[in-house]
């Protein structure tokens, strides 16, 4: 270490055997399959309180087994069950966690929730169309329903996914069963992007020309851009002396639903792309 480290480098973590944290790994799995059903409500606060903790003390072990080739194929929870269990883990955060973001979020010293680490297993875009194609394959045969189950789960356990549920959902009723399905999914995406940004326009008398440029640089650059004054180049000429425009109300009420919306859509495309490209 002191050969191809920095040997002025502080706080050295070595990791423990293998065997230690799978020991540890089992017998949490163990204690959530025993005291968690899956499909049982989880009733009262202090038993979310305790299936969080448990939850996210598996997320952390799980996070260092990955880095041991003895762990792969040897974990004792189930991919079907991981999903059934971080969507439960998510949906908590949902109610424990309003108007809030962040990797790693601390309601208080008893509930912490490991966003991050849930994220570097999540299902992203190309895994559901796969699942999709799937379903289009077996589509009439009986086994759909499972397949249409298996995409539900996924969804569901996705942290950026859960909330753009009904975009998957239409897409799953849509899809044709000739032409590729990733080529009709950026299509459906480009389609209800450019829809809905028309409407949010229309709703808030938006430049249009002005309005679609913005989108198009936030969709590019990854991020909204509402602090300069590149937002009230969009909005309709109005006078600023005029108590009765509301200016700063309606620019908070477009920053509002730009945010809605580009959220929405971001991340959307198959590759990592964006909506148009």
């Amino acid at each position: 270490m002191e050969l191809f480290g920095n040997k002025d480098a502080r706080g050295v973590v070595l990791l423990k055997p293998y065997g230690d944290y799978f020991g540890e790994y089992v017998a949490k799995v163990t204690e959530l399959l025993t005291h968690f059903t899956i499909g049982q409500q989880i009733v009262g606060e202090q038993a979310q309180k305790d299936f969080i903790q448990l939850f996210g003390s598996i997320l952390r072990l799980r996070n260092i087994l990955t880095s041991f080739d003895d762990f792969d194929g040897n974990d004792p929870l189930t991919e079907r069950q991981r999903q059934d269990y971080t969507s439960v883990y998510l949906r908590l955060r949902d109610e424990f966690t309003r108007d809030r973001d962040g990797d790693r979020e601390v309601i208080n010293d008893d509930v912490v929730f490991e966003i991050e680490l849930v994220k570097q297993v999540e299902i992203n875009v190309d895994y559901i169309l796969m699942l999709v194609e799937k379903l289009r394959a077996e589509k009439g045969d009986g086994d759909d329903k499972e397949v249409r189950a298996e995409i539900s789960r996924a969804v569901d356990a996705s942290p950026t996914l859960r909330s753009k549920r009904d975009l998957v959902e239409d897409f799953v009723e849509s899809v044709s069963l000739q032409g590729a399905v990733d080529e009709q999914w950026q299509a459906y995406i480009a389609a209800k992007c450019e829809s809905e940004l028309q409407e949010l326009i229309e709703a808030h008398k938006l430049k249009l020309v002005e309005t679609q440029s913005f989108v198009d640089e936030a969709f590019r650059d990854g991020q909204l851009r509402t602090a300069g004054t590149e937002i009230t180049r969009i909005l309709p000429p109005v006078s600023r002396f005029n108590r009765e425009s509301n200016h700063g109300d309606k620019k908070k009420r477009v920053i509002e639903a730009l945010s809605r919306f580009f959220e929405r859509f971001r991340g959307l495309a198959t590759g990592g792309g964006e909506p148009g490209d």
